[in-house]
């Protein structure tokens, strides 16, 4: 648990030390419901953070492939981020120094 934070900070800090997977998508997030029309302003938000530690594009994937991706996780972090849409998954890649 990480309450009282919001996943931005707390992304920049897990990057410093967690490599992204080179082979293989590193980032997930959750596509919006079709229809809804909610602005994702963290999105951009993740993208400027992720841009240094990969050059992939973050992946959008449908709510419940996102959960059932969610499912297999080594570990989930409950933060304080009020941001709709700001769930997000990062695949590790392997720590070479």
């Amino acid at each position: 648990r990480c309450d009282g934070h919001g996943v931005p900070e707390l992304l920049e800090a897990i990057l410093q030390l967690f490599p992204l997977d080179t082979y293989q998508k590193p980032v997930y997030i959750m596509a919006k419901t079709p229809g809804d029309t909610v602005e994702t302003p963290i999105w951009d938000e993740y993208a400027r953070i992720i841009k240094p530690h990969t050059d992939e594009e973050i992946e959008q994937i449908e709510r419940f492939a996102f959960y059932d991706r969610a499912k297999d996780a080594y570990a989930i972090i409950a933060t304080s981020e009020m941001a709709l849409y700001a769930n997000i998954i990062l695949k590790k890649g392997v720590v070479t120094e």
